[in-house]
Order: C-alpha cells, then structure tokens, then sequence
C-alpha cells in the first residue's frame, strides 16, 4: 500500500499572504500609445511561503487620505495563485490614459493605497509620478491580476 498523505494537512491551513506579511511599491512607468503604465509590486516581506490570487485592491488618495476619482476597474480575470517564497514579489498593471492626451480632469495623488487580495487592510506607496485621471473623459483606471516577478 501507499504510505502516508504527502502534505495534505498543511494545503488545509491558510497559505494567503496576509497584508502584514507584504510591502508594496510602484515600478517605473513604461508609457506607450497615449497609455502610462505603471507596475504595482507585492512583495512577501515575511519568513515564510505564501500565495496571492486574483486582483489587488487600489485607490489614489490625497495627503489627507481622501480618495481621488473611482475605484480602477478590473481588467482581465485569467487570475492565477502566484507562490511568493520570502523576498519574491507578484505585480499587477495599473494603466491610465495619459491625461495630457485624454484631456481628463486629474489631481495630483499624495499616495497609492493597495490592498492585497482578500484583505482589507492596505499598503500605502507614496505617489510621484504626478497628476492621475479622476474624471471626465478618459478617467479611467484600470489594474490587472497579479502575475509572478516585478514587471511585465
């Protein structure tokens, strides 16, 4: 007969990183056709494995913690769990029209808040890439599922 149950009992237990166990940044904007695209890293900070799945929460915020425009909307959902050992990260894209384009009205965010998936509390990245959509035409933001490594 077959011995032993090869790790069954530790799939039971909660493999999730928790937002404790994570920092989160923002990567360089790699702009292209009228689009600012920038990369919004999670990175496990803690000591041991754990997974993230589906799409970050994410919402740009003045220095008072007053959120700028509408929540982004999701883009995609071929979502896959993404395994981050300690010190590895999964992104996701956070893409706009750019406003000088577009002609949106925007604001210049103090900070991005990200909240990791199914978490509820959140990360806080200071913002300096300069004025975002928050409405009218061409205001919206879109953000991808996370996907292993730290850029596309």
């Amino acid at each position: 007969g077959r011995s032993g149950g090869g790790g069954t009992d530790t799939a039971a237990r909660s493999t999730r990183c928790h937002t404790s166990e994570l920092r989160a940044t923002v990567g360089r904007n790699d702009p292209g056709a009228g689009q600012e695209n920038f990369p919004v890293v999670l990175t496990n900070s803690s000591g041991r494995t754990c997974t993230v799945h589906g799409f970050p929460g994410a919402a740009f915020v003045d220095s008072s913690g007053r959120q700028l425009g509408p929540d982004p909307k999701r883009n995609g959902d071929s979502a896959t769990t993404v395994t981050l050992r300690p010190g590895q990260s999964a992104w996701a894209g956070l893409t706009f029209s750019n406003p000088e384009v577009s002609g949106a009205k925007t604001a210049p965010p103090a900070s991005l808040i990200v909240t990791p998936p199914d978490e509820r509390d959140h990360l806080t990245v200071r913002w300096t890439a300069g004025p975002v959509p928050v409405g009218g035409n061409s205001s919206s933001v879109f953000l991808t599922v996370l996907s292993p490594g730290t850029a596309p």
